[in-house]
């Protein structure tokens, strides 16, 4: 026998549905935003926009510090032990040292009578200088009036002297010349060097050197054979040397990684070096048309800065080939030094105009104080365009950079160089005997010799 069971359906009119004073049916709708026929149409639309208006109101360049030198400035350098403090040498022998905030000059020197080749800060907040004059001196900005010409202490070389660096922990600092490395302690003034490196059969100029910050006791150097040699303070003698295609003009250890070494070559492009393995380059930085002449590394070790004789100044990721962005001005001349400053936020760069410029790391970055709302929207912002970063039309407005027309056009040219360059290359191996000549990466073409 079969169970009924008797349902009783909820029903409503029509007109109970209906708008007041209407009789158009309201349709029932889901008001989740996910749910929508057109959401990602209208997240991509407001990807795009977002991308456009980033581009057009970055202005990474913030201003020049007071009104700058005489001379060309060769040689920047940062206080590691505070946000403020910057130190600039020109080739008039000035140096002279700034206060970031407030964009001022707060002290000066006539230090040399030439051009300065080294600065570089003490922990106890001292500044040292070395210039072709042949004198190293020792300057305490902190404590000294604006116009004081009185060092701490001098050392008197054979040579014209061309670098120097601190060591992170104890007295001692680094000096190069054309006879090599002298190591001096800065509480003895006027003695001798207590250590001389070089490497046994070489004779060249020694055109850098710099202590790793993280290894203390490995020093590097570039000399104008075309080599970098490591050396181990702690024997006192040289770890290995590589000779590349084309000199090194500065050198950069990463303040993050002890082993991870960023050259500023000749050849117009950065080698990202690990120490231990110096056959093989970590990767190549190509993008700039002329010599790089320095090169620095951001505090997270994460990018780099890089000045070049193009007259830009160029911002990378390490693990990128290509810049993330390029710094140029109007009035800019050729860019000799680099550095970034210790809040990650600014680089700054000194240019043979005479002038040191302050710029944003982040060119599209907004300084001051934001509400609630203006960050909710940034990171909203910041999400879309990284959602959508993959499309076409946004990725090719976000990797747009204006270049100057002298380094557009040198691009252009290099381009097909290399071009020419690599299809004659191709050719011969095509037309040699099997296995005769093979294709060798990128990474190790610029590696002609390694001596241990």
């Amino acid at each position: 026998m079969t169970n009924l069971q008797k349902i009783k359906a909820l029903s409503r009119s029509t007109s109970s549905i209906q708008a007041p004073g209407s009789n158009v049916i309201r349709q029932p709708r889901n008001l989740d935003p996910a749910l929508h026929p057109f959401e990602r149409a209208r997240e991509y639309t407001r990807a795009l926009n977002a991308t456009k208006i980033e581009r057009m109101f970055a202005k990474p360049l913030l201003g020049s510090l007071g009104r700058g030198h005489v001379d060309g400035v060769y040689k920047i350098t940062t206080d590691p032990s505070s946000l403020e403090r910057l130190a600039s040498g020109s080739g008039d022998g000035v140096v002279k040292v700034w206060d970031l905030a407030s964009r001022d000059e707060i002290w000066q020197a006539k230090a040399h009578e030439n051009i300065v080749r080294g600065l570089c800060w003490s922990r106890d907040k001292k500044l040292l200088s070395c210039a072709s004059d042949r004198t190293i001196k020792i300057w305490d900005p902190y404590n000294s009036e604006l116009a004081s010409n009185e060092p701490v202490a001098s050392w008197l070389g054979k040579d014209a002297y061309t670098s120097i660096s601190h060591h992170r922990h104890t007295p001692h600092f680094a000096v190069s010349s054309s006879s090599g490395i002298a190591i001096y302690d800065s509480t003895r003034p006027g003695s001798s060097a207590s250590t001389r490196l070089a490497w046994p059969n070489s004779v060249d100029t020694i055109s850098s050197v710099t202590f790793n910050q993280v290894e203390t006791s490995l020093l590097a150097s570039t000399a104008s054979d075309r080599s970098v040699v490591l050396y181990d303070l702690r024997t006192s003698t040289a770890l290995h040397r590589t000779v590349l295609t084309l000199s090194c003009n500065a050198l950069a250890w990463n303040p993050m990684e002890a082993f991870t070494l960023a050259a500023a070559s000749e050849d117009h492009n950065i080698y990202i070096f690990d120490s231990r393995a110096m056959g093989r380059a970590l990767n190549v930085l190509k993008d700039h048309v002329a010599a790089v002449m320095d090169v620095g590394w951001a505090p997270t070790g994460a990018a780099l800065v890089s000045a070049s004789y193009d007259r830009t100044l160029r911002l990378w990721e390490r693990g990128r080939g290509h810049s993330r962005d390029v710094y140029h001005a109007r009035r800019m001349q050729r860019v000799f030094s680099a550095a970034w400053s210790a809040d990650n936020a600014f680089v700054l760069s000194g240019s043979d105009d005479g002038n040191v410029r302050l710029w944003r790391a982040d060119a599209a970055a907004r300084q001051g104080v934001t509400t609630f709302k203006q960050r909710q929207a940034l990171q909203e912002a910041d999400a879309l365009k990284k959602r959508y970063g993959h499309m076409p039309e946004i990725k090719r407005i976000a990797r747009h950079r204006h270049l100057p027309k002298v380094v557009k056009r040198a691009a252009e040219i290099k381009g097909e160089e290399l071009a020419a360059i690599k299809r004659r290359e191709e050719n011969e191996r095509k037309h040699s005997k099997k296995g005769e000549k093979r294709r060798r990466p990128e990474r190790e073409k610029m590696v002609l010799a390694v001596e241990e």
